[in-house]
């Protein structure tokens, strides 16, 4: 899958700002440098659907971020909305009935350039927290059994944590999608995630595209920072 990437296309920016005024301020200032812009809860909720129509329009690619999980009659239905925003990338919870859901969701709109990708465990757990939520299994053994579950449903890709990207290769083949979030340039601050690595070490370990919010946006220049980490990841 990630021969057919190029390296600006791997690097996905996330727009986790609290208005789209603000998203369109930082696009402008990236420019050319970037090609690919997440919305999750936060912008999603404040017009990010909106703009994610917009960059679409513009030819920019679309990843939502939204997570989905309900029932699968919802979930069904929210994705067909979805689908017809004309996103690339859409995340759903990793649990099976909401996967199948997706994926007829997805499969009713015709013509739809949708991929699906599932979650795995948030890169905010670790093991500490995956037993306060009430899971007996560890971390990498959740991931690898929803991994499994995702790709005998046929969803498109993954996402997980860049340590668990080799292990999740080996369980969902080559020719499906790993976008791994928890991207941080050497010498950036770890923020409130737990599972982090540098963007050479993430394509290294088998991902096709990286999610970078903090390091860019919060960058006196993000688009030297932006260019930086393609080069980075043209590199490794």
């Amino acid at each position: 899958m990630s021969d057919t990437l190029s390296p600006r296309d791997r690097l996905i920016v996330a727009l986790d700002m609290a208005s789209t005024d603000e998203a369109e301020r930082l696009i402008d200032r990236l420019g050319d440098a970037v090609s690919f812009y997440k919305i999750g809860y936060r912008l999603g909720y404040a017009g990010g659907l909106a703009l994610a129509e917009r960059l679409v329009k513009g030819g920019a690619k679309v990843f939502l971020d939204l997570k989905l999980h309900d029932i699968g009659n919802t979930v069904e239905e929210g994705v067909q909305s979805l689908a017809r925003l004309g996103a690339h990338l859409l995340t759903v919870h990793a649990y099976p009935q909401t996967m199948r859901a997706a994926v007829r969701g997805r499969d009713s709109v015709p013509g739809s350039a949708l991929r699906l990708l599932a979650v795995t465990v948030l890169t905010s757990y670790d093991d500490a927290d995956a037993r306060e939520a009430g899971y007996a299994l560890s971390v990498s053994e959740l991931v690898g059994m929803r991994a499994l579950a995702a790709r005998e449903i046929g969803i498109d890709g993954i996402v997980c944590a860049a340590t668990e990207a080799a292990q999740v290769r080996a369980i969902i083949g080559p020719d499906r999608l790993i976008v791994t979030p928890g991207i941080r340039p050497a010498g950036s601050e770890t923020g409130d995630q737990k599972r982090v690595v540098t963007p050479s070490a993430a394509i290294r370990a088998g991902a096709d595209c990286l999610v970078v919010g903090r390091p860019i946006t919060a960058a006196a220049d993000p688009r030297a920072v932006a260019q930086s980490i393609v080069a980075e990841i043209a590199a490794a």
